[in-house]
């Protein structure tokens, strides 16, 4: 369902515009996090927002002019005083009406931080802690329903990929998490070469991106992962001692992002393919954003979140019972993520820097990975730098074999790419 706020007009007629919407708040407005989608309808150029946790089925469309508002309404000042604040920092002319009638859009869409969006995320946890395991998100969308179809539909992938053969060290995968459609033969490849491990496997310890967390999140949950072919039970007792080591409610806070993030769901169908859909208990940890270290806040090789889930998962990883598998991209640039249309020489700085990252994780170098994002603060754009880290930190020492690569088109007139890879570490 849409819900447009189509007649955002600076011209529009003031009093009209006030007696459209009564006030959603007397406060200081804050926009939850919210995924920004770029769209043309009818020759305007307007910015889709949509809610990452699914807290409601609503997508707002908004002129890509007023995006400013949106940074605006962070909880530091009353929505009186975003227009102001939009003519003193942005020469944008934003009426207290039209903001105002913007905020009550939002807040029927939950996509401010208020009651209402509260009252809405304990109702969608409930729903997802009564569920027999977690919905799954991308089902007949990214892939098949049904199991026999979804067989067919991954074995093509392998029979693409060629005479794959085992590998016979492989405790570690770093597997894409884009869609199987411009994906497919990198995962193909990778889990092909990981089969035997993945098969002896007791325990996966999935690192999923998690494209909405905060800097520096790790989050768990207790709930079980499923694929079509079945469940997949979640490990209880490692996700027990990860919570007692980081904190419950630090571990458990978004939770609810676990619902809607893909990264998780599309490794596991990978995984539970490959062991000929038997299962075998999983720890899905979804692993927020370096942006922080990044900016120079901060280093990860200190960081006490890493430090402890690195002393609870090690001995399980030394068992020799378990694979770690980091569900992660690389980079994301172009148009379609903010940047500049790639050439042939944005592409071959591309490649080299992609190969930087790669030399560096096939070394088990952990610090030389984060370290070679760091000194270009991300201008890439890794989405998959913190489950990468973490990988390379639980598998330490490793050493990698580089299985696949490739740069997947992002946009219609293929000026922005996200390149992938399959790397087994043993």
């Amino acid at each position: 369902m849409f819900t447009v706020t189509e007649d955002m007009d600076p011209n529009k007629n003031d009093a009209q515009a006030r007696s459209a919407r009564t006030p959603v708040s007397r406060g200081m407005p804050k926009v939850r996090t919210v995924d920004v989608c770029p769209v043309t309808r009818n020759g305007h150029a307007l910015l889709a927002l949509r809610d990452p946790l699914r807290l409601s089925d609503q997508t707002i469309l908004i002129p890509q002019r007023y995006a400013p508002v949106l940074a605006l309404c962070d909880g530091t000042r009353e929505s009186s005083a975003v227009s102001a604040a939009l003519a003193v920092r942005y020469g944008l002319w934003v009426s207290p009406a039209e903001i105002e009638r913007l905020l009550h859009s939002l807040d029927q869409a939950s996509l401010l931080e208020n009651d209402r969006s509260a009252e809405a995320r304990q109702r969608a946890l409930a729903e997802f802690h009564k569920a027999p395991f977690r919905p799954l998100m991308d089902l007949g969308v990214s892939y098949p329903a049904s199991p026999e179809d979804l067989n067919s539909f991954l074995l093509n992938y392998l029979v693409e990929a060629g005479d794959v053969a085992p590998s016979d060290t492989c405790r570690g995968i770093i597997s894409p998490h884009i869609d199987y459609a411009r994906g497919g033969h990198v995962y193909a490849s990778t889990w092909g070469r990981a089969a035997k491990a993945v098969r002896e496997a007791e325990i996966a310890i999935v690192l999923g991106t998690d494209h909405f967390g905060e800097d520096g999140t790790w989050t768990l949950t207790r709930q079980n992962y499923a694929t079509p072919f079945g469940v997949l039970p979640t490990h209880q007792d490692a996700v027990s001692s990860l919570a007692a080591a980081i904190g419950e409610e630090r571990a458990f806070e978004g939770e609810l992002r676990h619902r809607s993030e893909h990264s998780i769901e599309l490794a596991a169908i990978w995984l539970h393919f490959t062991r000929g859909r038997r299962p075998c208990a999983l720890v899905p940890i979804l692993c927020g954003s370096f942006g922080h270290f990044f900016r120079g806040e901060g280093d990860p090789a200190s960081d006490e979140g890493v430090r402890k889930i690195t002393e609870v998962l090690r001995p399980l990883v030394a068992s020799g019972n378990a694979i770690v598998v980091a569900a992660a991209d690389l980079a994301h640039v172009g148009p379609a993520f903010g940047g500049a249309p790639l050439d042939l020489i944005s592409r071959g700085r591309l490649q080299a820097s992609d190969d930087e990252l790669l030399q560096c994780i096939c070394a088990g170098d952990a610090s030389g990975f984060y370290a070679a994002i760091r000194r270009v603060e991300d201008r890439n754009n890794i989405c998959g730098a913190s489950p990468i880290y973490l990988a390379l930190r639980l598998l330490d020492p490793a050493q990698g074999e580089r299985v696949a690569y490739d740069r997947c088109p992002a946009d219609t007139g293929n000026t922005s790419l996200v390149s992938i890879c399959g790397i087994l570490l043993g």
